[in-house]
């Protein structure tokens, strides 16, 4: 059976000097350890060790065939989006990265599938990149799921989401920029509350705030790590809205209403947090997902999905592929209805 991965992340093995290429201020750089070795640093701190199958297309191919990925959709790491800078600055790293990861896609048109970051705290540039990128060669978009203390209801941010929308270009959110505290500096505890609850919180702000309201249904939107907390809250969230309409009830619909207006991957790691998502968003909203290639994602890809003895094998077909092909823009939307009822 097809796989394909609509979460995994690149960073290429080297970049132009940012400073140089984009302006002053703290940047990302690569330090190379080894011919297979490297640590992504932030100024002089060290933000995360990575290995070759972030930036060699023949190593992240030879894995991707051990777990039977055929396609494999590779979008920026987040460290990289640069929302805090001026906006100016991101588009000139947004351009950087994105011809970057054109190119350690090309080793493989017809299976790396690139999609670009854009530099979304300035709306104008953000729709621009994304343009670009596309008429590049990308196939979407990946964004952090806020700028700063804006969340996805900003008017800029709606702006953008709506141009994706008109031109057809599939948005993927990841979470990223999460709070820290002495609290949350323990046992990677920003990845592992942080990361859920921001993600949470940002599909609580395009009900609340009324962006599915505003942005047509066309829009194709999905969220990594299975929505993060979302589904498993939805009732408290359903309750809120009915019983406090003063404070919460700012939507045209309740929350469950809004169920078929986004996607989320299967990054879950356990089948009855995969079947909570497929009881509470349908089969036909789940997609094959990994984090490849960071240790907390899964390997094998589809490991949890194919233990998933709840899913019927129209389901498992529609996740490990059929869902995704419709959410690139590979398939139509009667392929996918026919997938499902076969």
């Amino acid at each position: 059976m097809q796989k394909i991965d609509i979460h995994s992340h690149f960073v290429p093995r080297g970049w132009p000097h940012l400073a140089d290429a984009a302006g002053p201020g703290e940047w990302p750089w690569l330090r190379v350890d080894s011919e297979r070795d490297a640590m992504i640093m932030v100024g002089s701190h060290e933000f995360r060790q990575i290995g070759a199958n972030c930036w060699d297309a023949d190593v992240r191919l030879a894995e991707m065939d051990a777990d039977g990925v055929t396609m494999q959709v590779v979008s920026p790491t987040p460290v990289f989006f640069s929302y805090e800078k001026p906006g100016v600055q991101a588009a000139r790293v947004a351009r950087i990265f994105n011809d970057l990861a054109l190119e350690i896609c090309a080793a493989a048109p017809d299976r790396l599938i690139p999609f670009a970051q854009v530099p979304l705290q300035d709306p104008d540039a953000a729709c621009a990149e994304a343009d670009r990128a596309v008429a590049n060669g990308h196939r979407g978009v990946e964004i952090g799921n806020h700028v700063g203390d804006r969340d996805l209801d900003d008017e800029g941010i709606v702006t953008f989401l709506q141009h994706c929308a008109e031109r057809g270009i599939p948005v993927f959110v990841h979470p990223w920029d999460m709070p820290n505290s002495l609290r949350l500096d323990r046992w990677m505890s920003r990845w592992l509350t942080g990361m859920p609850a921001e993600t949470h919180l940002s599909i609580i702000a395009l009900i609340l705030g009324g962006v599915f309201d505003r942005v047509p249904p066309s829009l194709r939107l999905a969220f990594a790590h299975g929505g993060g907390s979302f589904a498993f809250w939805l009732g408290r969230f359903e309750n809120a809205w009915r019983e406090r309409p003063d404070v919460v009830g700012v939507s045209a619909h309740p929350p469950s209403s809004y169920l078929d207006r986004f996607s989320v991957d299967s990054v879950v790691f356990d089948p009855k947090a995969l079947r909570l998502l497929v009881d509470t968003l349908g089969a036909e909203r789940v997609m094959l997902g990994t984090d490849y290639p960071y240790p907390l994602g899964e390997r094998p890809a589809g490991a949890v999905v194919n233990r998933s003895d709840f899913l019927t094998d129209a389901q498992r077909s529609a996740i490990l592929h059929g869902n995704a092909e419709l959410f690139i823009g590979l398939g139509s939307r009667v392929e996918q209805e026919r997938i499902l009822l076969t």
